[in-house]
């Protein structure tokens, strides 16, 4: 029987769940919500790369990207900023979704599935 490990837990969610040697993240939003498409999206990034670190694997292992994004028209500023994370890794599959999140002031909400290393 696997082994479910959850990680940066409170009432509502787990940031990170681990289930044999998968990791969910739960969706990374930005700290700053004042800053524009790229500023969030680094953000966001930053918070995928800790959170998979919690699970002991890295960008590198990434499976699948879920991104939720207010404005179509930053999907192209969006686009760069993940060109620019992802330079010297091979992307996951990803779908981006225009979506109304929860705060209006985020940009960009994103969850990943990835494997352990």
């Amino acid at each position: 029987m696997s082994i479910i490990q959850k990680f940066d837990s409170n009432d509502t969610l787990s940031e990170v769940a681990v289930h044999g040697s998968v990791v969910y993240l739960a969706g990374q939003v930005p700290d700053d919500d004042s800053l524009d498409i790229a500023g969030q999206s680094r953000q966001v990034f930053a918070n995928i790369d800790k959170a998979l670190a919690l699970a002991g694997t890295d960008k590198n292992h990434l499976l699948s990207a879920q991104v939720f994004i207010k404005n179509l028209e930053d999907f192209e500023g969006f686009n760069n900023a993940w060109k620019e994370w992802m330079a010297g890794s091979t992307p996951p599959v990803r779908a981006t979704i225009q979506a109304n999140l929860v705060n209006p002031n985020w940009l960009v909400e994103i969850m990943v599935t990835a494997a352990q290393s």
